[in-house]
């Protein structure tokens, strides 16, 4: 079976990916920070009778990192990488002129160093697989400015352009940037907590995701709501 490694898989969109992937039968190796949450969304992806190893930690760690990658190795090696953790900079989100640096370094490190330092890891065993893929999870952040959303927006950028070169370097694989869209998470909760619009649950807009392990289009950025429209 396919094996994908899944990261911020305890709850929102990495959660709802880990659950439809698991019910096409694929193998998963589940990562988040907290241990009690992921156990959890573990045990409810296996009841799809696929084998699911569920290793908290977090994942600017190197050593985290690699163990991931190994997890995925004895499963029968990586298929797919969805770098999906994410960190703001600041909770709630605060204009530029207030952000604190040691947030801003966090995001980028969370959201590019560390998306980057696993692909590093798995890249040998993504060069394997007949269809190796690689989803960075981005933002529509990453493209417009949005007052207070600068740092979390720059690191989506340059998460961004690091998808795009990692698909010109390796044609033997798919490597797409996703923007999601609006969704319900805890993550938007904790950006603009006075926000009570209503938005879209995360398990909306997995139809998009699974349409690109289908139809493998060229490596690139896409919207899921474009993707999930069949545009």
């Amino acid at each position: 079976m396919p094996v994908a490694i899944i990261t911020g898989a305890s709850k929102g969109l990495g959660r709802a990916l880990a659950e439809a992937l698991a019910a096409r039968g694929w193998d998963l190796v589940l990562d988040a920070r907290g241990a009690g949450p992921l156990d959890e969304a573990a045990e409810a992806v296996a009841g799809h009778g696929t084998r699911v190893e569920a290793l908290p930690g977090d994942v600017t760690d190197a050593g985290h990192r690699a163990e991931l990658v190994a997890a995925a190795r004895k499963l029968g090696g990586v298929d797919l990488v969805v770098s999906n953790a994410s960190a703001l900079g600041a909770e709630p989100l605060v204009r530029l002129a207030e952000l604190p640096l040691t947030g801003l370094r966090r995001a980028l490190e969370v959201n590019v160093v560390a998306a980057l330092g696993l692909v590093q890891e798995a890249l040998p065993l993504l060069r394997e697989s007949p269809a190796g893929a690689v989803v960075a999870v981005s933002s529509d952040a990453a493209a417009e400015a949005y007052e207070t959303w600068g740092g979390y927006g720059a690191s989506k950028a340059a998460l961004d352009q690091l998808a795009a070169v990692l698909g010109a370097e390796e044609p033997g694989l798919r490597v797409w940037a996703v923007d999601p869209g609006d969704m319900a998470t805890d993550l938007y909760a904790a950006a603009v907590p006075d926000d009570d619009d209503p938005r879209p649950a995360p398990g909306s807009v997995v139809p998009a995701f699974l349409r690109l392990l289908d139809e493998r289009p060229a490596s690139g950025r896409y919207a899921a709501p474009a993707l999930a429209e069949g545009r």
